[in-house]
């Protein structure tokens, strides 16, 4: 298995995502060849929480242009992580 920090680079924090999170879903972009339950495992590793569910989105990259040049943006994927009644909330907000 990879390192747990490989796996999740960064959080996703946007209007949708931040009343996710009063339902206790998180939302992570993740690297691209991870499975669920490597991305499970990695959550519950980092946080240190219990993970109910995962469900994963790949995204593909949108055309863009500078110029008369032309060019994609890098393929991403996401995952939005449940985690349970009785886990911690994640607090992305105190530094």
């Amino acid at each position: 298995m990879k390192d747990p920090r490989d796996i999740i680079k960064r959080p996703v924090i946007t209007e949708n995502t931040a009343d996710l999170m009063s339902d206790r879903k998180y939302t992570f972009e993740v690297y691209p060849k991870a499975n669920r339950t490597e991305i499970k495992d990695a959550v519950e590793l980092v946080f240190g929480v219990k993970v109910i569910k995962v469900n994963t989105m790949n995204l593909k990259g949108k055309f863009k242009r500078m110029g008369r040049y032309g060019g994609y943006r890098s393929d991403r994927k996401k995952a939005i992580v449940q985690l349970s009644e009785d886990s911690k909330e994640l607090d992305f907000f105190e530094g």
